[in-house]
């Protein structure tokens, strides 16, 4: 990797991190303050929370479309702007419609400044190379809830949830906004793009006839429109899966009978479990298909989850390093498949198209799956493993499609 681009792939993963920081990893060390102090319930701060989602969601496929045109810089340069002011209005809100309008400005800014812009932003710089630089990305953004969850809660334990708000919005304008300043233009007119940008992937290792099926895929509608459901229902049952984890899994490890500090201890290595694996993709998978690396993936939730439910807490360790593990790879393949498959040309506006059901199913997990949990413990991951096996099924599904447009892929 060339010094400029280890230098934009760096800048993309700190901004990251500020993002995924200042707003999805917020409420869970801020929720309790802020709904004391407005006067309002906790569960009315989530709910706001998930209204944030859905908007985030259905603005997905126009950022992705307007950094298909006019590359990543501009719109993420926006969305530290727009990050600030949603910041700033929950700081200074004093009622539940400030409140609620200050999340969904901050929806609005998630919706074209998280993942799907910055894989966007590296797949429109870099074209079929990008793959080593989206999972660049989530290497530096895999430390958003380790360094965002204890930042929140010592600014909300110094100084009151409202200036740990105004913090964060300081940030995005003094670090975030000058970071995705410097990340380069894009100079090629989008719809030349395509022709310019430099193909057979030194780092998504295909043969020819990879090529000649991702050309089918893109000519023949029918196999196209079936590869996005797929794949469309692959990143909303893993969204699911893992919001419902990042929410709910002290609680899970606490039904399997350990205690709430060790449940605790352990919930915190998904974090180091998503890096690791992370890192093992950029060098061990990195030359395997990511259709494989996926296929992985989504067999490791339930692999762990049958653990815990068969053996109890002497698993709980091994669940949750699973459970992360394949979270760290789902997360690299979701940017990596639509470019595989798809190819480079108008992947800012697919990756929105394909995210939205995965946004809207990310805002109904932790209550839907909350419900599962009251309803019968631990054994609701029965439940979360169905769908992983649901996702493994759908990425086999979607190879066997690839290999019928073409025997030898």
């Amino acid at each position: 990797m060339s010094r400029a681009r280890a230098v934009t792939v760096s800048t993309l993963g700190i901004t990251q991190t500020l993002a995924w920081a200042s707003s999805y990893y917020l409420p869970a060390m801020l929720a309790t303050s802020m709904a004391r102090d407005i006067g309002i319930s906790v569960q009315l701060v989530f709910a706001a929370f998930s209204a944030a989602l859905v908007l985030a969601a259905f603005l997905g496929p126009l950022a992705g479309r307007s950094i298909d045109r006019y590359g990543g810089r501009p719109i993420l340069i926006a969305t530290n702007i727009i990050f600030a002011l949603g910041l700033t209005g929950l700081a200074l809100a004093q009622d539940a419609i400030v409140f609620f309008a200050s999340w969904l400005i901050i929806g609005a800014a998630m919706g074209a400044g998280l993942y799907e812009a910055a894989f966007s932003t590296a797949v429109r710089l870099y074209g079929h190379n990008a793959r080593s630089a989206i999972t660049g990305i989530t290497l530096f953004a895999g430390f958003a809830s380790t360094l965002g969850w204890p930042l929140s809660a010592w600014l909300e334990l110094e100084y009151g949830w409202r200036s740990a708000c105004m913090s964060w919005a300081a940030l995005h304008l003094f670090i975030g906004l000058p970071l995705n300043a410097s990340i380069p233009k894009v100079t090629v007119p989008s719809e030349h793009a395509d022709s310019t940008l430099p193909a057979p992937p030194s780092d998504v290792p295909m043969g020819l006839a990879e090529h000649k099926t991702r050309s089918n895929y893109c000519q023949n509608t029918g196999p196209a429109r079936r590869a996005s459901v797929l794949l469309a229902t692959v990143f909303a049952v893993t969204w699911f899966v893992s919001t419902a984890m990042a929410a709910h899994l002290p609680r899970l490890l606490q039904d399997s009978g350990l205690t709430l500090a060790s449940a605790v201890a352990v919930a915190a290595l998904v974090g180091p479990a998503q890096v690791v694996a992370r890192l093992m993709e950029f060098g061990l998978l990195r030359r395997v298909h990511p259709l494989l690396s996926a296929k992985i993936a989504t067999l490791l939730h339930p692999v762990g989850a049958a653990c815990l439910m068969f053996f109890g807490a002497p698993a709980a360790v091994l669940f949750t390093l699973l459970h992360g593990a394949g979270n760290g790879i789902l997360t690299i393949a979701k940017g990596t498949l639509p470019l595989v498959i798809f190819g480079p040309h108008g992947y800012g506006l697919r990756q929105g198209l394909l995210m939205v059901p995965a946004r809207v199913a990310q805002a109904t997990s932790p209550f839907l799956f909350g419900f599962l949990i009251q309803k019968w413990g631990a054994s609701s991951l029965w439940i979360s493993s169905l769908l992983g096996l649901m996702a493994f099924a759908c990425v086999l599904w979607l190879t066997r499609d690839m290999k019928s447009q073409d025997p030898a892929a």
